[in-house]
């Protein structure tokens, strides 16, 4: 079996549910567990919430400009990617992908605790600055699990 899907969102906080709720329609659809459809539903709200924060090319605190998620169930795999059009990660300019870093300690800002959430739910993660017209991609892969009483897997 094999889903896939892409919206177009605003960087508007009420984007993040909408894509929430349609990831786990599919997976509920599809007959994915529902421990894996929860753990993928959380890594997309927090992947996101950076790219409605982040990842416009507006000026610092303006929610103008939009992001893109995809989606792909595929047999056994769940690859997820958000991708927005801001500055992209700064560690990561002029540099290859890089693998999330450690979070922070609990003492400090809760900034950058999402991609390390990300990281214990998914089990790659992937981080990109796109050429050229610049944005960051954000993707991350879940093997899945299926319910016994899957309906699409019984067609």
């Amino acid at each position: 079996m094999s889903i896939w899907w892409s919206l177009h969102l605003r960087r508007e906080a009420a984007s993040v549910p909408l894509a929430r709720r349609l990831l786990v329609g599919t997976m509920e659809t599809a007959g994915v567990d529902p421990d894996v459809s929860y753990d993928l539903s959380v890594a997309l709200s927090e992947a996101c919430a950076n790219a409605v924060e982040h990842g416009g090319g507006a000026a610092e605190g303006e929610t103008s400009g939009a992001y893109r998620v995809t989606a792909y169930l595929d047999g056994e795999l769940c690859r997820i990617e958000v991708a927005d059009s801001g500055p992209g990660f700064p560690s990561l300019r002029g540099r290859a992908p890089a693998a999330v870093r450690p979070a922070p300690p609990p003492d400090q800002a809760e900034d950058g605790r999402g991609l390390c959430l990300i990281r214990e739910l998914a089990d790659h993660v992937h981080l990109v600055n796109k050429p050229g017209a610049g944005g960051a991609v954000v993707s991350f892969d879940k093997i899945l699990k299926w319910t016994t009483d899957t309906p699409v897997l019984a067609v």
